[in-house]
């Protein structure tokens, strides 16, 4: 039976400040019906980071999670900085497994033309929890032919 629209499951996430982003808040949603939480960067108040032009770095964000197993975390870029100012995650989504415990860690690279400067309390990426399904691969002679076959990267229009 499916749910119906509207219903919301919830999946706790637990986790843990560390010294370094205490005072900052932990993950949070923005909005009631916002699929990521929030995320800041616990970056020093006395030395923000500064980004150059087509520079990358990984930024703390102060806390480690839990996540329940048979669930993944994805962080994700905030679309009002890659419009602003060309800021996004080199690896995204990054994937966080429900077996790591270490901090959560933000990989950001401004593909800009400005210097972009990151602050303590600043909202750089957003997190994303989804349930995992785990596959069984099996090896074939040949795969079923479908119309498309093996048009790929814009082979559809």
């Amino acid at each position: 039976m499916s749910e119906p629209p509207g219903t919301k499951r919830s999946v706790m996430l637990r986790a843990v400040r560390l010294a370094h982003g205490e005072g900052l808040p932990l993950p949070s949603y923005h909005s009631k019906v916002a699929a990521g939480l929030d995320i800041v960067a616990a970056v020093p108040e006395t030395k923000p980071l500064e980004l150059a032009p087509g520079t990358r770095a990984l930024v703390p964000t102060g806390f480690a999670l839990e996540l329940p197993e048979g669930y993944e975390a994805q962080l994700r870029p905030r679309s009002g900085l890659a419009l602003k100012h060309g800021l996004t995650l080199l690896n995204s989504p990054g994937t966080i497994d429900a077996d790591y415990r270490g901090e959560v860690m933000v990989l950001l690279i401004n593909l800009g033309t400005d210097t972009f400067r990151v602050c303590r309390g600043d909202r750089i990426a957003q997190l994303v929890v989804a349930p995992v399904t785990h596959v069984e691969v099996e090896c074939i002679e040949t795969l079923e032919p479908t119309q498309r076959g093996q048009g790929g990267f814009g082979s559809t229009g």
